[in-house]
């Protein structure tokens, strides 16, 4: 049966990438760490690790269980905290990095929920182009990053780990043709005008997509404000590709945009945390990424 001890040498690997370093992490043998993966791997049924002549990386069912596995060892921390002693005793400070789309729709909630389960940790936030609060988490001079993932450029050296797949729609105004369709395709996109969102790496994102679409868009306009994308779509001057975490009915123009799936889009924007692999955390972290993963964020359902 799969007990806890597996399950913590298991991210123990994972976030190290070989046996030797997380033997070390974990101050027990390489050949009882071995053995633990090994068991574990037997007792689910899958493989969990690549393994390869430089050390070990995650295969997909490997990904899939990392985040169960955080979440499973949140939850027992969780417990043991609500038995042991409150949290208002935990004390100390935490260093986030975000990018600016993140800020906007994202931290917030997080932030706010933080803080209420955890007063007395002074909250420290640094926002930034993605690059440069990537060069800050690997020198160590900031704690955590929640920022989108798709485009991080040092994961050997970075832990990451997604928090909320957020699916993209198609923001049309009231009444525009393509309402009218049963389902909508790129196809259908890339004959209309197109405006384009251009903050935190989001044209990086939009090209990859077009790409592997080999299909080229009639980009009409482009701009780092969501809120522009948001009225000059209301006001018809375009349609616009956007994951659903920037949607908000409630707005202005909420009423007057209507968001539609896309058939053959089946990318996400996922936003997540990253943190420096292989490295012991301040204290005031853990609870940070504890918090973090219960986040019910719209992300993992529609938001409309």
């Amino acid at each position: 049966m799969m007990t806890l001890r597996q399950i913590r040498h298991f991210i123990a690997v994972a976030e190290t990438g070989s046996i030797s370093a997380a033997a070390q992490t974990a101050f027990i043998s390489q050949s009882t760490l071995t053995l633990a993966i090994q068991q574990l791997e037997q007792d689910i049924g899958v493989s969990l690790f690549n393994r390869h002549a430089k050390g070990m990386t995650l295969t997909h069912q490997g990904h899939q269980f990392l985040r169960q596995a955080h979440l499973i060892l949140a939850t027992v921390d969780n417990a043991k905290r609500s038995l042991q002693q409150s949290t208002d005793q935990v004390a100390g400070q935490v260093t986030i990095g975000v990018t600016s789309l993140v800020a906007g729709y994202y931290l917030a909630d997080l932030l706010t929920r933080f803080q209420r389960a955890y007063p007395n940790v002074e909250i420290r936030v640094m926002e930034d182009e993605r690059p440069y609060i990537e060069h800050l988490l690997v020198s160590g001079e900031i704690d955590v990053g929640v920022l989108i993932l798709s485009n991080l450029e040092d994961r050997h050296a970075l832990q990451t780990e997604v928090l909320t797949h957020s699916p993209h729609r198609l923001w049309l105004p009231a009444q525009h043709p393509l309402l009218e369709h049963d389902s909508i395709h790129l196809a259908d996109v890339a004959r209309e005008p197109l405006i384009q969102l251009n903050v935190d790496e989001m044209d990086r994102n939009a090209q990859r997509l077009w790409r592997s679409a080999g299909l080229q868009p009639k980009v009409t306009l482009r701009t780092a404000s969501t809120e522009a994308v948001r009225s000059l779509v209301a006001a018809g001057l375009g349609v616009s590709i956007q994951p659903d975490m920037t949607y908000r009915p409630w707005s202005l123009e909420g009423d007057i945009i209507e968001a539609r799936p896309i058939a053959d889009l089946n990318q996400t924007l996922d936003v997540g945390l990253a943190w420096r692999r292989g490295t012991a955390r301040p204290a005031s972290v853990d609870p940070f990424l504890a918090v973090a993963r219960e986040q019910p964020h719209g992300g993992r359902k529609p938001s409309i």
